[in-house]
């Protein structure tokens, strides 16, 4: 099945025609592009159909082959939606509703899937959701200590994301080394970033909570911080709108270091500037902390994986990241963590505890495969 998938990002949309029965997941690639937005327009009507038009200006080089379905990467599926599921009007709405716990994200979906339907009208859409793939993690792991009520008033509990692109790396992790169930820790850096603990192929605890602000220091969000710190914003007078954008729009690297674009922040930090260090060093304590942690849930891990955008792209913020886990065992090989070999590669030393690994983050295959899955399967009678 061809299969047209929209991945709308916190700062791109990411487009991919994959054809589903290809000999292999490269030659099923038909078309692909990118469109770069700040993070204030990422759902505008302009911004879409400038995505839309690119889209269709590549495609047009493919002559008569054509989507047979769309796929979507939805970040936030609550409580609810745990498997990817066919578009309706009130899957839309289930979305749309989730939003406040995923505004980078949610919106930019329902945009998407809104233009797509007028774009391609009849075409078979599905939401394939990030959070699905931590459904597994452990009430233990899962709860916050609140009260019972407020626990049951609002969907206040871990759910986790970026699910499909660990999910995908794993499945390759265990592939590259021959594991039937894989268990490592995956941390997925990009301008979002999460580290999730995977033991026998299941998540099990993951750095983002109930939203994904919560965990890693980002491109433009906090991560972890004491609550107190709202409370003080909300006393001299932000509101919860003020505190929102604060936290999601205004912090990360582009608060410590003036940009969200780890590209540019590398090169500052080489040219000497300190909140460019110190942004690197703050991160990369951050996702040392987690990863020390989430060894000990994991017990023996086949493996540390990086990927995402950074994770798979940047050679200094994995050797800043693993300089702090000597006690754990692990160790760098320099010419192995620099080469700009491409695919799955191990950049650990022959002495290291365990593998650390790099795995190109392939989100767009999962969710083309997903779509295709579930649209092959005969519809539920009633």
């Amino acid at each position: 099945m061809r299969v047209l998938v929209l991945n709308p990002g916190s700062s791109s949309l990411k487009f991919h025609l994959r054809d589903t029965t290809a000999p292999s997941p490269a030659v099923g690639i038909l078309a692909s592009g990118q469109v770069d937005w700040p993070p204030e327009d990422r759902s505008t009507p302009d911004r879409l159909n400038a995505a839309f038009e690119e889209m269709d200006g590549t495609m047009k080089g493919l002559g008569s082959v054509h989507p047979e379905a769309i796929g979507h990467r939805v970040v936030h599926g609550g409580p609810r939606f745990t498997t990817p599921v066919r578009v309706t009007a009130d899957v839309i709405a289930a979305i749309e509703g989730l939003s406040a716990l995923a505004p980078l994200h949610n919106p930019a979906s329902v945009a998407c899937i809104d233009a797509a339907a007028k774009r391609w009208p009849g075409l078979p859409q599905v939401a394939v959701f990030d959070t699905a793939f931590h459904r597994s993690i452990p009430e233990f792991a899962a709860r916050y200590a609140i009260p019972e009520d407020a626990y049951r008033a609002h969907p206040v509990r871990r759910y986790g994301f970026h699910g499909i692109s660990v999910e995908m790396a794993c499945s390759d992790a265990a592939e590259f080394l021959d594991v039937a169930l894989l268990s490592a820790i995956v941390a997925h850096v990009g301008n979002g970033a999460s580290v999730t603990a995977v033991r026998n192929g299941l998540s099990v605890d993951t750095s983002m909570g109930m939203t994904p602000m919560e965990g890693l220091v980002m491109g433009t969000r906090s991560g972890d911080l004491d609550p107190a710190v709202v409370l003080l914003l909300q006393q001299e007078g932000a509101t919860a709108n003020d505190v929102d954008h604060l936290l999601n729009h205004q912090s990360g690297f582009l608060a410590i270091a003036g940009s969200a674009d780890m590209r540019k922040v590398e090169e500052a930090a080489g040219n000497g500037e300190p909140r460019a260090r110190l942004a690197i060093d703050m991160a990369a304590y951050r996702l040392a902390k987690y990863i020390a942690s989430y060894s000990m849930v994991v017990g023996r891990p086949d493996a540390l994986v990086f990927t995402g955008g950074v994770g798979e792209n940047s050679a200094l913020f994995r050797a800043r990241v693993v300089a702090w886990l000597g006690p754990l065992g692990l160790g760098l090989d320099e010419d192995l963590n620099t080469s700009v070999q491409k695919g799955t590669r191990k950049i650990s030393t022959i002495n290291s505890a365990f593998p650390v690994l790099v795995v190109p983050s392939d989100e767009e295959r999962s969710i083309a495969e997903s779509t295709a899955a579930l649209l092959a399967m005969p519809p539920m009678e009633g």
